[in-house]
C-alpha cells in the first residue's frame, strides 16, 4: 500500500469525525430552541392574580371616616375673622386736587396763581402735549418738578375739562408741580412743537401785542425738540449768552446743588 493512499484515508476519516461531531452540536442545539419560552400556567395566573390588593367595602369606609367632610357643628366652630379695619390699611399719599377753574382760566392747576409772575425772577415754561409719548411726558413733569418749572398745555382733553383735569392728574400724581392750560402762551413765544422750553429772564416785563401781551425777542430764549430738560438749558446756557446766568440757576435746581 502506498503512503498516500494511506494519507487519503486518515484524512477521509478526520473529515467523517468533524462531522459527526457537528450533527451531534446541532442537534443538541435544535433541542434548546426548540424548548423556548415556558408556557404560563393556570396555577401562574393564579398566583399573579393573588398578588394583587384587593379593596374592599370595609376599606372605602375606613378612607371615608379618616377623611369626612366638615359637618355645620365644626364649622360652627371655627372663629369667624373680624371684619378689616379699612382706615388702618396703608393708604396712599393725598394728591394735590387741581383747581378746575384756575385751569380753565389758564392759571397753575395746584396754586391757582399764574406760571409767569412780574418781578419773581427767571421763568421757565416747558411746552407739552398728551400726544407725546408717556414716557417722555412724565420724565419732563418730574424733572419740572425739581426745577419748578411750569408746565404749558394748549388746549382740553377730548374738548372736556373734566378729561383734561383726569389725565392731568393721572400724569402728575402727587408731585407739587405747576400746570396750566394757555393757548395763547403758545402763540405768545412762537411755540410751534412740543416739547418746546422758554426760558424768561429775570425782570422781563410783557408788552402789548394786539390783543394779547407778548415778550421781547430779547427777554426770553427757546429751545424746542424730544430732549431732557437738562439739555434744552444746556443748550440755551451756550446760544444765549445772556441768560446764561438764569439757566445755570434752573440747572443747579434739576440737579440739586442750588436753591
Amino acid at each position: 500500500m502506498w503512503a498516500t493512499d494511506t494519507a487519503l484515508r486518515l484524512r477521509g476519516a478526520a473529515h467523517a469525525a468533524l462531522a459527526a461531531l457537528a450533527c451531534i452540536a446541532l442537534t443538541c442545539c435544535t433541542g434548546v430552541w426548540a424548548q423556548g419560552t415556558p408556557p404560563v400556567t393556570d396555577a401562574d395566573m393564579e398566583r399573579a392574580r393573588g398578588a394583587q390588593p384587593v379593596i374592599t367595602d370595609r376599606d372605602v369606609e375606613r378612607a371615608r371616616q379618616k377623611h369626612r367632610a366638615p359637618s355645620d357643628a365644626d364649622l360652627a366652630r371655627v372663629p369667624v375673622p373680624s371684619t378689616p379695619k379699612v382706615d388702618m390699611l396703608p393708604q396712599p399719599a393725598t394728591r394735590t386736587p387741581i383747581d378746575l377753574e384756575a385751569l380753565a382760566k389758564g392759571f397753575d392747576a395746584q396754586t391757582g396763581q399764574p406760571a409767569l409772575k412780574p418781578n419773581a425772577g427767571p421763568g421757565l415754561l416747558i411746552f407739552i402735549s398728551f400726544e407725546m409719548p408717556e414716557p417722555t411726558l412724565a420724565r419732563l413733569v418730574d424733572q419740572a418738578t425739581r426745577a419748578r418749572a411750569s408746565v404749558v398745555l394748549r388746549g382740553l382733553v377730548n374738548n372736556s375739562l373734566r378729561d383734561t383735569v383726569e389725565r392731568t392728574q393721572r400724569l402728575i400724581g402727587n408731585r407739587q408741580v405747576s400746570v396750566q392750560i394757555d393757548p395763547q402762551a403758545f402763540d405768545r413765544f412762537a411755540v410751534t412743537r412740543t416739547p418746546s422750553f422758554v426760558l424768561v429772564r429775570d425782570g422781563a416785563q410783557p408788552q402789548a401785542c394786539g390783543a394779547a401781551a407778548c415778550f421781547a425777542s430779547d427777554q426770553f430764549a427757546l429751545a424746542a425738540g424730544d430732549v431732557s430738560l437738562d439739555y434744552a438749558l444746556e443748550f440755551i446756557q451756550r446760544s444765549t449768552p445772556r441768560l446764561a446766568s438764569d439757566a445755570s440757576g434752573f440747572l443747579r435746581r434739576l440737579k440739586g446743588t442750588g436753591g
